[in-house]
């Protein structure tokens, strides 16, 4: 029954998209309160209690307005296109287990780490790209590879080295991804294309990456590690072959999005919705493995949606949350804020880069705080956004996936280490910190190259 609710809700929010029929919207706002309803069922933990607060503070915020109950269904719409997201990405993680990428890619593990250092360098790249196609799977799927290797190393420095090298490679891969919600909602608050960032971006993270394995390699370069037989390993050329199918469907993937973005001009999040479904089956032909795709993959989907009750949940009443704020006029005295500094960009910039660090440690998922700042931002972005702005919305916003403790990258690392999710802040905040402060000053020196 989830399915279907899941599926229909976001197909009457794709069909809305493509046409002005009001009774499509009220309709999408009904099914969207019933799939609230049936998510509250298999919401848990923060996902439940956030959740609950959003959805009973957005309706306190409704009764106190003037507008009628039918009007109350139009509120459930901004975080659809999050979930259209994450109801198709099984269609593109299938493809890349079902092409035996991620496979591949582990073994590039396994040659000839004898020192941690080493290591560190080769699961931060594993983890970065990885993270492109199988998202938070990465993490778990990684931590396993890992285990036996680490066995010589004391628990205190097994689990530091994984919460460092997994979640800043992690983080850094969703930072330039073109399938990263963050990405897409920061480039859609914006109105930036994607081609526009991708350079400025991937030049940031190769500058932090530069950074980050300097000085992995100073900390770790005196621990050495025992080695196994690499005999029985498939032929380097293989593993590169697999590598070089991965990045062509990702730069397939990016071309087409970006065109579609452009026909279209319905936004990127739509865009790349609207692909991975087709070009997933298309890849699946490309390397023969169609009819495994397909057996493969439908129960896999079922699975992955029948467990979104969390998100479903969540979202759409901060959805009903954040448009009720802005509706309300809660927030016009943090909107003052932020547009007295609209002349005084390094400011606004650090002041963006505090409320993400803020928000995210007192339990707000970076999805409903980047919503809820579009709305602090609205003066800002009516007069014209910068390519700067959505480098710091990108990169601010995805700096939490390496320390919140209320992150999904963060609480699952943290569960299957055993180990407080405060840890994991002690041992990647000073870095998330130094990340966002180079990457604002980075988007400073960006806007004076280009205004």
């Amino acid at each position: 029954m989830r399915i279907w609710i899941y599926t229909l809700v976001i197909a009457l929010y794709l069909l809305s998209t493509f046409t002005n029929l009001q009774v499509i919207n009220y309709l999408t706002g009904a099914i969207a309160i019933v799939a609230i309803c049936v998510s509250i069922k298999y919401a848990t933990g923060l996902y439940f209690y956030f959740g609950l607060f959003f959805l009973a503070t957005g309706v306190i915020l409704f009764l106190l307005t003037d507008n009628s109950l039918l009007d109350f269904l139009l509120y459930f719409d901004s975080m659809l296109g999050m979930l259209a997201l994450f109801l198709v990405l099984p269609f593109l993680n299938s493809i890349i287990r079902i092409g035996q990428y991620d496979t591949n890619l582990n073994l590039l593990l396994q040659r000839g780490a004898d020192r941690l250092d080493i290591l560190y360098w080769r699961s931060f790249s594993v983890t970065h790209m990885l993270g492109l196609f199988l998202n938070i799977a990465t993490i778990p799927l990684l931590r396993s590879s890992l285990d036996r290797t680490l066995k010589s190393l004391s628990t205190e420095m097994s689990n530091k080295f994984l919460t460092q090298s997994l979640l800043r490679g992690y983080a850094l891969c969703l930072m330039w991804s073109p399938l990263e919600v963050m990405v897409i909602t920061s480039l859609d608050m914006t109105g930036i294309h994607y081609y526009q960032v991708f350079l400025p971006l991937v030049s940031l993270v190769i500058l932090i990456i530069g950074v980050n394995w300097t000085l992995s390699y100073f900390k770790f370069r005196q621990i050495k590690l025992q080695i196994g037989d690499h005999a029985h390993l498939p032929p380097l050329s293989k593993v590169s072959r697999k590598l070089i199918e991965m990045i062509s469907m990702l730069l397939i993937l990016v071309s087409i999005t970006s065109a579609l973005q452009h026909f279209l001009d319905k936004g990127f999040l739509l865009a790349v919705v609207l692909t991975i479904i087709p070009l997933s089956f298309v890849w699946a032909f490309f390397i023969k493995k169609l009819k495994r795709y397909i057996t493969f993959t439908i129960p896999h989907w079922k699975e992955r949606t029948n467990g979104l009750g969390n998100f479903f949940f969540m979202f759409l009443s901060a959805g009903l949350f954040v448009d009720m704020l802005s509706d309300s006029g809660v927030l016009s005295f943090l909107q003052v804020w932020f547009s007295a500094l609209s002349d005084r960009t390094l400011l606004l910039y650090f002041m963006i880069g505090f409320y993400f660090l803020v928000t995210s440690l007192i339990g707000f998922h970076p999805l409903v705080s980047i919503t809820l700042l579009a709305q602090l931002l609205s003066p800002i972005l009516s007069e014209g956004a910068s390519i700067s702005l959505a480098i710091v919305l990108i990169t601010c916003s995805l700096s939490t996936v390496m320390y919140s403790p209320f992150n999904m990258s963060v609480s699952i690392l943290a569960n299957l280490l055993r180990i407080n999710p405060l840890k994991i802040v002690k041992w990647n905040l000073p870095f998330a910190i130094f990340h966002m402060t180079i990457s604002i000053f980075f988007a400073l020196l960006i806007n004076k190259l280009f205004t």
